[in-house]
């Protein structure tokens, strides 16, 4: 069947019109307002994906952003949180990069940097069981999200492997994600450096 969808005439990049472009444009910006569907989507996938945990890698994520949201952190914070092992059906060797690269134009550094680094911080708990430093995250020490990287990793992250804890379901966060994810990319009113915020709202 063939499209009846509008496209552009150019075969090459270098060929496009301003006009095309301008199209172009409009079409991505429709496309990137249905990224929250997409995201919702991608975890839904975690529901069925690497097993051996008493809990699934969905509910893994779902009970870090309990946790988190019952700690009182954040909006940004809480969607780290659930979409932390987002990467760990595409991107098992780097999971941390691949979920942080998603949340990079959406939230600020501080929660993004805690996700991109969180496998290494997580060594502390398991390490040296597989034969590799536990200390590794220490090289960081010095970083400004240190110590908020270190808290979200002991509690809400490490000890999120709990068949017994009342988690919430997806449909809880749901919200929170499509207003983290409609935010405009790399807007300065979200996405900023500086001193890290308290974690906890408590």
């Amino acid at each position: 069947m063939v499209s009846t969808r509008k496209t552009v005439s150019f075969h090459q990049m270098k060929d496009g019109t301003k006009e095309e472009y301008a199209y172009l444009a409009k079409l991505e910006a429709e496309h990137a307002l249905e990224l929250p569907k997409r995201i919702l989507n991608q975890l839904r996938q975690l529901d069925t994906g690497l097993s051996g945990y008493q809990i699934s890698r969905l509910d893994h994520s779902l009970q870090t952003a309990t946790r988190a949201s019952r700690d009182g952190a954040d909006i940004d914070w809480v969607v780290s949180a659930l979409l932390h092992d987002l990467g760990d059906e595409l991107a098992p060797s780097n999971h941390d990069a691949y979920a942080a690269t998603i949340l990079k134009p959406y939230v600020r550094e501080e929660c993004e940097w805690a996700v991109r680094h969180h496998g290494i911080f997580q060594l502390a708990y398991y390490g040296e069981k597989i034969g590799v430093s536990p200390e590794q995250h220490q090289k960081f020490s010095d970083h400004p999200f240190y110590e908020s990287t270190v808290y979200f990793c002991e509690h809400w992250d490490q000890n999120s492997f709990d068949p017994n804890y009342k988690t919430e379901p997806l449909t809880f966060f749901e919200d929170m994600v499509c207003t983290v994810f409609t935010r405009p990319a790399w807007h300065a009113s979200h996405v900023y450096c500086g001193t890290p915020l308290p974690i906890s709202l408590k």
